[in-house]
């Protein structure tokens, strides 16, 4: 194994759907020697691309779980997770850059900054990581890596700098100008295996040299001795890539490459560009909070010599049982040893230790910092931190986005049960956005998730690889409820029936919370209510806000504040006050105004101009609110807020309104009042079906 950490690069390979996230892993890999054909994600000869192992991601033509693997290029070794682009399986993007320390962020030539690159974008900027863009596709019609430089800088605000121009466009493009060596590159034979340096074509020398001039002001920004070589007209190429270095890693610079990874051009160069500006391990700075002297930040260093810190960030059931894919930060892995899981503090004996290429795995003995390796067989849940026994420390987790569409699912038969909770249970702990519970009142297994696509895909794999046939029910929407003014209650809970009784009298008020879902606050004086039942109060207004009684939706937003009770010295309990506040909530609830809120998303369109009246006006009969429309030659992009209640089934109506040319994209954006006819739909049918219920 190589342990010169120096020449490790950890990236993560992000972008908007369709943008070619698959097809350039697909030539990293082939050029870097890990495969030795090339197969495309959509293959006519039926095998599809590595990455894309799943039947259903071959079938579809989509990345649904994010893959890793490793490459070695010019003597760097080269950790790669190839991420989708759909947001329904946002989690993956999110856990992938939770443990990544560089991202590539491809955009295509001619879509350039389209709304999933904006997400991905914001969770780059989230976990600071570094990237650098390559702008793909560069040989379809239309294609214009300026402009989507631009888009960068005013879309995302990136500091975005050109290192390359492209030689040709569309169907005549042939290679990359390289603005630091200022060689034109050309990738010769059938694969684009074979590179060829020249001098830059005659026609685009002028062009290149401005360029230039451009990209050496950004980056001698970052470089003393870059800015008077500069001035004294002797900038070598070594210090334009340690000054783009380090703007790259400060997060104030984003490279832009170009080419197309279909056509093969451009993928060696943007190679080199990840060993030249990405960051190694110790770049990046890692704090672990030590749970042993209350949660102080520990900054971990990458001696092999420290006790093991190590993070399990996604888990998969693989055809061996459980995958746990883990982060090494601080210290050695060895096959043998044994570490503790901090969150359970159990202690756990490493059996097995593998290096993932997609689906295939190769073993080895130990792994270091940097290295993003896979354990078999052990017990522990994604964002669990393992540590060596004599230290105590924990990771911070990942960012989970809440799930915004529900559906009740149905078991066939008995078999069908046994089968679907085995199904269930391993995708809830695989996946921390899919959730599922059971409804007490209709016995139903609801599943939440992200969007529609993203519980279809887990119904299909329940039936593919589990053999579990079951009934879908209609998606319902997550709605919530909240309050709009403060209310005072006053309520006092009795009840006598021979032997101990029961007493609790609570007082106080609820009003809306700014932010949060929920806030208790004690401003009890003279012990009126006794210290010990203080904590009941509370269980009492959360069991309270877990159902609201307008449309039977969780409550957020409140603030409950006691000032005033009462007690017993006999008949006074935990119960009692539970359920005095309980009463008080529901007493203080209808006199504060309760509105519905529902999830509104962040919805765009993309498609052909002649179909822009038709696109808006779909949104609009949606109820939608179109916040922007952007053109660019003869393709229109519609942006809209939208609630998710009448976003079902829109993928039919929209290919039927555009001829199938347009597609659509959508994200959770925020809760917002329903209107009042909505409100009184959603009232009404959550009534009837209390009615059928009882």
């Amino acid at each position: 194994m190589i342990r010169d950490i120096e020449k490790v690069r950890n990236i993560g390979i992000s972008a908007h759907i369709d943008s070619g996230k698959t097809t350039l892993t697909e030539r990293i890999l082939f050029y870097t020697q890990r495969i030795h054909a090339i197969h495309e994600v959509r293959g006519k000869d039926g095998v599809g691309a590595t990455m894309d192992s799943m039947e259903l991601e071959k079938e579809r033509g989509i990345t649904i779980q994010s893959a890793a693997t490793y490459c070695n290029w010019k003597d760097h070794e080269i950790n790669i997770i190839d991420t989708p682009g759909h947001v329904d399986f946002t989690i993956e993007v999110e856990r992938a850059l939770r443990v990544l320390d560089g991202a590539v962020l491809i955009l295509c030539s001619v879509g350039g900054v389209q709304s999933q690159s904006i997400t991905v974008n914001r969770q780059m900027t989230r976990y600071k990581v570094p990237r650098i863009a390559f702008i793909n596709k560069c040989d379809r019609t239309g294609a214009n890596p300026q402009r989507v430089t631009n888009q960068l800088r005013e879309k995302l605000g990136l500091n975005a700098v050109m290192m390359q121009l492209p030689i040709g466009l569309e169907s005549e493009l042939e290679g990359v100008i390289d603005l630091v060596t200022m060689k034109a590159i050309y990738f010769d034979g059938d694969q684009g295996e074979k590179i060829r340096e020249e001098e830059i074509p005659a026609n685009l020398k002028a062009e290149a040299e401005e360029k230039r001039e451009e990209m050496l002001d950004a980056a001698s920004m970052f470089s003393e001795e870059l800015m008077e070589a500069i001035l004294e007209e002797t900038p070598t190429p070594e210090m334009i890539w340690d000054a783009v270095r380090k703007g790259t890693l400060s997060l104030e610079m984003t490279p832009v490459l170009v080419g197309s990874a279909y056509k093969n051009k451009g993928v060696q160069a943007l190679l080199d560009a990840v060993n030249l500006y990405l960051p190694t391990p110790d770049d990046i700075e890692n704090i672990a909070l030590d749970l042993a002297d209350e949660e102080k930040e520990m900054e971990l260093s990458s001696n092999p010599e420290d006790p093991l810190v190590s993070l399990a960030f996604k888990l998969e059931d693989g055809r061996y049982g459980q995958l746990t894919y883990v982060r090494t930060y601080q210290g050695i892995l060895k096959k043998g040893d044994t570490i503790v899981n901090s969150r359970t503090g159990k202690k756990v004996k490493i059996g097995r230790l593998v290096r993932m290429h997609a689906d295939d795995m190769e073993e080895i003995e130990e792994s270091g910092s940097g290295d993003i390796i896979a354990l078999f067989g052990i017990d522990c849940a994604s964002g669990d931190t393992f540590t060596s026994p004599d230290v105590s420390y924990s990771m911070s987790s990942m960012h989970v986005p809440e799930s915004v569409i529900s559906l009740a699912i149905i078991p066939a038969d008995n078999k069908a049960q046994v089968n679907m909770s085995k199904a269930l249970n391993r995708f809830t702990k695989e996946d921390p956005t899919f959730r599922t519970y059971v409804d007490h009142e209709t016995n139903e297994t609801i599943i939440s998730g992200m969007g529609e696509l993203h519980l279809e895909v887990y119904i299909e794999r329940m039936k593919r690889e589990y053999s579990a046939e079951v009934e879908v029910g209609q998606p319902q929407v997550a709605y919530r409820e909240t309050i709009t003014q403060r209310a005072e209650f006053n309520y006092t809970h009795k009840k006598q029936t021979g032997g101990s009784g029961q007493f609790g009298r609570v007082a106080g008020y609820i009003e809306p919370l700014e932010e949060g879902d929920y806030e208790f606050v004690d401003k009890i004086v003279g012990g009126v209510i006794p210290r010990e039942f203080i904590s009941s109060c509370d269980k009492g207004f959360k069991k309270s806000i877990a159902k609201g009684t307008l449309a039977g939706a969780p409550v957020t937003g409140v603030r409950a504040v006691i000032n005033d009770g009462a007690s017993h010295a006999v008949d006074s309990s935990d119960v009692a006050f539970q359920l005095a506040s309980i009463g008080a909530f529901k007493e203080g609830y209808l006199k504060a105004k309760p509105v519905i809120m529902e999830p509104i998303m962040k919805v765009a369109v993309e498609g052909p101009s002649e179909f822009q009246g038709n696109i808006m006006g779909s949104l609009n009969q949606r109820r939608g609110i179109i916040v922007g429309t952007s053109e660019e030659s003869d393709y229109t992009v519609v942006e809209a807020e939208v609630p998710l209640a009448e976003m079902f089934g829109y993928s039919t109506i929209l290919r039927s309104l555009t001829q199938g040319k347009a597609e659509f994209t959508m994200e959770f954006s925020s809760y917002k009042q329903v209107p009042k006819s909505v409100a009184e739909e959603v009232i009404e049918a959550y009534q009837k079906e209390k009615q059928e219920k009882s």
